[in-house]
């Protein structure tokens, strides 16, 4: 006796998010990624000037840069694990959190040991905000739309660095080095109520 076959099952449709939500879900994801590629040379121009008010040597002072980019390389493979074990958006909340936190306490570091601490933490949290808001980008775009939104995280990424020093100059010349970890308060802000507004839970 012929068995009847059984019908396929039916193939999921992915639902992406509506352009309006896209964008709402992409500037604060830019925010953020950027940030963390503008704090990698930021600081650089104003380390003379930390040095005095730290009352460090240069040599010493060089440890503001080196942490940050220590604790990036240490905490990036995690950003994986943490993004699949408790969701992309608590990981991305509690990431652009911690990093607006301890950009205030590097500015407001009075010591030396202070600040490497608050730029440890700086690159810790940091550390998965780039490659989450590629993948966030890459989610909630159609394949159609990937080139486009990729480039537009290239542009993100590569200009980071680029503006860095001349914005650091500027705001260590116009206000005080400390405003060079200050400007990533607002934009932390508006980074974290964006995505706590659009960012999908999954």
């Amino acid at each position: 006796m012929a068995t009847a076959a059984m019908p396929a099952p039916a193939t999921e449709e992915i639902v992406y998010p509506p352009p309006f939500q896209r964008m709402m879900i992409t500037i604060p994801s830019m925010i953020a990624s950027t940030m963390v590629a503008v704090d990698i040379t930021i600081a650089n121009v104003a380390l003379p000037h930390m040095t005095a008010t730290l009352s460090s040597s240069r040599e010493q002072i060089m440890w503001v840069l080196t942490s940050y980019l220590v604790a990036g390389a240490i905490a990036t493979p995690l950003a994986g694990w943490l993004a699949g074990r408790f969701g992309r958006k608590i990981v991305m909340l509690a990431s652009v959190l911690g990093f607006t936190l301890a950009s205030a306490l590097c500015g407001m570091a009075n010591d030396l040991p202070t600040i490497v601490f608050a730029r440890f933490l700086q690159g810790a949290f940091g550390a998965g905000l780039v490659p989450l808001s590629q993948a966030i980008l890459l989610d909630i775009n159609p394949p159609s739309q990937h080139a486009k939104a990729m480039a537009i995280f290239a542009v993100g990424s590569m200009a980071g660095p680029i503006i860095g020093p001349t914005l650091g100059g500027y705001l260590t010349d116009a206000l005080s080095w400390r405003w060079v970890f200050f400007i990533n308060v607002p934009f932390g802000i508006i980074a974290f109520f964006g995505m706590l507004a659009f960012l999908p839970s999954s």
